[in-house]
């Protein structure tokens, strides 16, 4: 029996068919990785199963004797409450129970009544069995063993959560979601805010797990590591594999090349018997046999040629510049409140070079980055850059400065010179199409959203580039061809990616802040 199945199902986006007579179905102990470029839909297709968007058309099962959960990355952590504290709610159900304990306990020492007295050691036996089978005299030490797999104890366990920033905030909420360990875990872009060694922790977590999972994400090592089939979301169908990615991509390659084969015979068939009733329908001696040819052409099963992934065509807009040092950075010591590193930075960004930042979360690479544009102020030493250096600036989180209207709104508001043609015409370089560019930026996916933000950059002049986990949310097309023009562009780069090999394909020097902390 399946946890979760939609049959027969379409939806639309817009005027646009997204998913038409597909299927999806999640049974018992399976680890499902969902896939396909952005705008596929696959976060339309989370949304339906989370009943957050009605289904169109279809059939939506969910077997409501599992609990199914799912990691929003984008959802508000309200309230005050400490790090601890938020990771300690997992467990509410379970301090509720000890607190209905605590009170019977008291009764029992006061109450004189032996049916009474009876009654209340039964119902004290009761609720500890309860909390003995559900392991809570061992909360903290799980609490510990999670927030230090997933790098949570390194941003403190007593600092507030709303204080948190985006990246850290999602980390803290999947900390929260696997102490929950409910019977299916939908994760979006689990790892995008973990660093390499979290993520071998996440991987086996989840592998030695017996609870079902959704996860979607563009890492294709993690998934390709914890996954017993993959969905893969193209051309408004979801074909289910047995099996991890790379099998998934080479059964997929083969199933592509003969449906491309069949798509071409049956055109070559096609075009012949159109041929034949051409030339002979309007011959009464030849009528009957180009009518008939005509039928068969009627009843022909069609076949739809495999669909072409299209390319983005982006690149960056390269300002000139005239000099060798690019950025100084001299005795700088960067923090909030209090330093993040145990000795001061020192290092020169010149004319071409393209520097990444690598450290475990929350050593302060974003701390750094926002440093040297003036966002945060250092708390010693200094930033120089040169006086004809302009930069286009990427920052990691999908800030929108509470814009509430569309992709075509946005970067026609940032750049008013532009035109609406053009401004649509940007968008479609980076990969959204006109439906995409008219709707709201809110209701579009992490993946969409990140390439509003490579538009700006592509239609901003700049020398220097400085990009915060550029590859964020990104599907593979986007990832490679970020890649080419990072490489491409005449101007320098400062960087930070938790992908090793973006990292080992671009940087011509990295600096590692484990190293000086």
């Amino acid at each position: 029996m399946s946890i979760i199945s939609i049959n027969n199902f379409s939806q639309n986006f817009g005027d646009k068919p997204l998913f038409e007579d597909a299927n999806f179905s999640l049974n018992p102990g399976e680890k499902i990785g969902l896939v396909g470029l952005n705008g596929a839909g696959k976060s339309t297709l989370i949304k339906i199963i989370t009943g957050s968007v009605l289904l169109d058309k279809g059939e939506l099962y969910i077997n409501r004797r599992y609990n199914i959960k799912y990691l929003d990355q984008y959802a508000e952590v309200k309230g005050e409450n400490t790090i601890k504290e938020y990771l300690a709610g997992a467990f509410s159900h379970l301090y509720k129970i000890e607190e209905k304990l605590n009170k019977v306990n008291e009764q029992l020492g006061t109450e004189q009544n032996p049916a009474r007295l009876e009654k209340l050691m039964y119902e004290s036996g009761d609720l500890f069995e309860k909390l003995s089978e559900e392991n809570f005299w061992a909360i903290d030490s799980n609490i510990q063993k999670v927030a230090s797999g997933l790098g949570v104890t390194a941003l403190g366990l007593d600092t507030i959560v709303s204080h948190l920033s985006g990246g850290q905030r999602a980390k803290v909420m999947l900390a929260k979601l696997l102490l929950e360990d409910p019977d299916v875990m939908i994760l979006d872009e689990p790892t995008n805010f973990l660093d390499v060694n979290h993520i071998d922790w996440l991987t086996k977590f989840i592998k030695s797990s017996d609870k079902s999972f959704i996860i979607v994400s563009h890492d294709d090592h993690f998934i390709n590591d914890v996954v017993t089939h993959v969905c893969d979301v193209d051309g408004g169908k979801v074909t289910r594999y047995v099996g991890n990615l790379t099998k998934m991509r080479e059964i997929k390659a083969e199933q592509k090349e003969l449906t491309a084969k069949s798509y071409e015979n049956q055109q070559k068939e096609i075009k012949r018997l159109q041929d034949y009733i051409d030339r002979n329908k309007a011959r009464a001696a030849t009528a009957k046999m180009a009518r008939s040819r005509e039928r068969k052409l009627e009843k022909m099963d069609m076949i739809t040629p495999p669909s072409e992934q299209v390319e983005p065509t982006f690149s960056f807009n390269y300002k000139a510049f005239a000099g060798n040092m690019v950025v100084k950075v001299e005795d700088l010591m960067v923090g909030y409140d209090k330093p993040l590193l145990k000795q001061n930075l020192n290092f020169e960004l010149n004319n071409g070079d393209r520097i990444a930042i690598s450290g475990f979360n929350g050593i302060g690479k974003s701390t750094l980055l926002k440093t040297i544009l003036g966002i945060i102020p250092a708390i010693s030493g200094s930033v120089t850059i040169a006086r004809n250096v302009v930069v286009g600036y990427y920052e990691q989180e999908n800030n929108f400065n509470h814009f509430e209207g569309t992709p075509l709104g946005y970067i026609t508001n940032m750049f008013p010179k532009l035109g609406e043609k053009a401004a649509r015409a940007a968008l479609s370089k980076c990969g959204l199409s006109s439906i995409h560019a008219r709707k709201q930026i809110s209701q579009l996916s992490g993946g969409e959203q990140s390439k509003i933000k490579l538009c700006v950059l592509s239609l901003t002049p700049c020398n220097l580039l400085i990009l915060d986990e550029p590859t964020n949310h990104l599907d593979m097309l986007a990832i490679n061809h970020l890649q080419k023009v990072i490489a491409e562009f005449e101007g320098s780069v400062l960087f930070v990616s938790h992908s090793k090999p973006f990292v080992k394909a671009l940087a011509t020097r990295v600096i590692d802040l484990e190293k000086v902390v």
